[in-house]
């Protein structure tokens, strides 16, 4: 993407994007009009909602699990199969072709929250960040595709990318208004299984751009506007994990809980057991542990700093809090030293040797792991004391 230094300029007087701004708009106002009336009017069967429920899940995870974190951030590898899978998927969802959304993306990422170069920046408000961002041809939003040269590699993509337009039009017509025509009932088909699904699979993914930068926690890092918010993630495939997301990108999982909602990572990973996905990404539970442990501390000296002078019980949260930073502080040492040790270890030993080697070291990472674990119990004791709860 080209750059201009002092872009304000061209941002206040972008020229409409014509083709997004009518297609966004107007399947908005048919969404919102038409299909209430058609509705009211006529009805639909319940197959025809069936196969509504099929084309969002397959569009929507085709997004997540395609767009996203295969060909994006490449957490992962699939069998070509399942890649073109995804991408008709992706395709019928109508959210620009592959070359666009990732580089995009990718831009997003490196540019995150900067007014000019982030392409949906967040502070820009809601609006421009949830939808605005492609009404206009905004600087930020000019791709040069220079930072996809994996993915201009694959001629598939290629050809999508070129007939990008007509590829969205037959696949749309053609698959959705096939099944209309098998159903006996073409325009029913056509407005919900076809419109109404892609409005909504369309705001669903936008919701990630504009509300989760706006609205939820920040767990893991504070140093851009993400956040983790389990209800979007209801409505995005498990998307909405995104503060963790923006500090761990690469992960092939966003929910990165055993507990929280990410069906993305349950189908990536059912792929991996099925022998149709590998090399999964992940980060390792004790720098997930010391990101969300840094964080609390951050959290607990933004409460210490919040007041001018201290009570007797603030004052008592403060010495536990620094007392527990700096023995969290001597384990990362630790942590650090043993990470630097490994790698030495790993360049100079024979393989045999290495192996024996690697078992202590995993038990002194383990240790480590513990360490981090019983820091965080503390911190959180602390708050409880401090807000007079019992943990």
């Amino acid at each position: 993407m080209q750059k201009n230094p002092d872009n304000s300029t061209d941002f206040d007087n972008a020229p409409i994007n014509w083709t997004p701004a009518i297609v966004l708009l107007s399947t908005l106002l048919i969404a919102l009009t038409v299909v209430p009336w058609y509705l009211w009017q006529y009805g639909v069967s319940l197959a025809v909602w069936a196969w509504f429920a099929v084309f969002m899940v397959w569009t929507g995870m085709s997004i997540t699990a395609g767009y996203h974190r295969l060909m994006a951030h490449r957490a992962y590898e699939t069998h070509p199969a399942i890649k073109y899978f995804l991408l008709l998927g992706a395709t019928l969802a109508m959210e620009s072709s592959a070359y666009d959304w990732c580089s995009g993306h990718r831009e997003h990422h490196r540019h995150v929250d900067d007014e000019h170069d982030d392409p949906y920046a967040s502070t820009r408000g809601f609006f421009f960040s949830h939808i605005g961002w492609m009404l206009k041809k905004y600087p930020s939003g000019e791709f040069d595709y220079k930072n996809i040269p994996d993915l201009k590699q694959d001629k598939v993509l290629d050809f999508q990318h070129k007939y990008y337009g007509a590829l969205v039009l037959g696949t749309n017509l053609l698959i959705v208004g096939g099944l209309g025509l098998a159903l006996n009932d073409l325009w029913g088909t056509l407005l919900i299984v076809g419109i109404l699904r892609i409005v909504l699979t369309h705001h669903f993914t936008f919701f990630i751009n504009s509300l989760c930068h706006m609205y939820g926690s920040r767990p893991f890092t504070d140093e851009n506007t993400a956040r983790n918010n389990p209800i979007l993630a209801l409505f995005t495939w498990g998307e909405g994990y995104h503060n963790y997301h923006h500090y761990f990108q690469y992960d092939y999982r966003n929910g990165v809980k055993w507990w929280q909602y990410d069906p993305t990572k349950w189908f990536i990973l059912a792929l991996s057991k099925l022998g149709l996905a590998k090399n999964l990404k992940k980060v390792d539970d004790l720098t997930i542990r010391h990101a969300e442990l840094t964080m609390k501390f951050k959290y607990a000296q933004n409460e210490i700093d919040k007041h001018p002078t201290l009570d007797d019980r603030l004052s008592a949260f403060k010495e536990h809090i620094s007392a527990e930073y700096e023995a969290f502080s001597k384990t990362v040492e630790e942590w650090h030293a043993i990470k630097a040790e490994a790698v030495r270890l790993k360049r100079t030993e024979v393989a045999e040797q290495w192996h024996k080697t690697e078992r202590q070291i995993k038990m002194r990472f383990a240790d480590i792991e513990q360490k981090i674990l019983a820091h965080g119990q503390a911190v959180e004791q602390a708050f409880a004391n401090y807000k007079g709860k019992t943990a």
